[in-house]
C-alpha cells in the first residue's frame, strides 16, 4: 500500500470514528440534557425581557422549523424526539462540513501548480553541502 493510500485510509478511519462518536453522543446522551433555559433564553429571563420576543420570528418561516421544536422532532413519540433530532442534526452538520471540505480541496487542487515537474521534498542520499 502506498504512503498516500495509507494516509487516506487513516484519514477515513479518523472521520468515521469521529462521526460515530458524535452520533453516539447525539443519540444516547441528548435525552439527559438539562431542561433549564440556555443561552439567550436564560439571559432574557434574568434581565426580564423575555416577553418582548417576536412571536412571528423569521426563523419560524424556514422549512425545517416545522420539523424541529426545542431540540426535538415534532410528530414522533416524546421518548425518541430528542435522540432523533440529535441524529438528524449531527448527520446534517457532518454532510454540510463534508461538502464544504470537498469543495475547498477541489478548489485548492485546481489552483495549485503542477507539482509533478517540481522537485519533491523526499529525502535523497546526497549529503548536504
Amino acid at each position: 500500500m502506498s504512503n498516500n493510500n495509507l494516509s487516506r485510509s487513516r484519514n477515513s478511519a479518523f472521520v468515521i470514528a469521529g462521526l460515530g462518536t458524535a452520533l453516539l453522543i447525539a443519540i444516547f446522551l441528548s435525552p439527559f440534557a438539562s431542561s433549564d433555559p440556555d443561552g439567550l433564553d436564560r439571559v432574557s429571563q434574568d434581565l426580564q425581557f423575555e416577553d418582548r420576543a417576536v412571536e412571528d420570528a423569521p426563523a419560524d418561516k424556514l422549512p425545517f422549523a416545522q420539523v424541529f421544536d426545542e431540540y426535538a422532532l415534532k410528530g414522533v413519540p416524546e421518548a425518541v424526539a430528542t435522540p432523533l433530532a440529535g441524529l438528524v442534526g449531527t448527520l446534517a452538520t457532518f454532510g454540510l462540513a463534508l461538502a464544504i471540505g470537498k469543495l475547498v480541496i477541489k478548489g485548492s487542487h485546481a489552483s495549485a501548480p503542477n507539482q509533478d515537474a517540481s522537485v519533491s521534498s523526499e529525502q535523497t542520499d546526497e549529503p548536504l553541502q
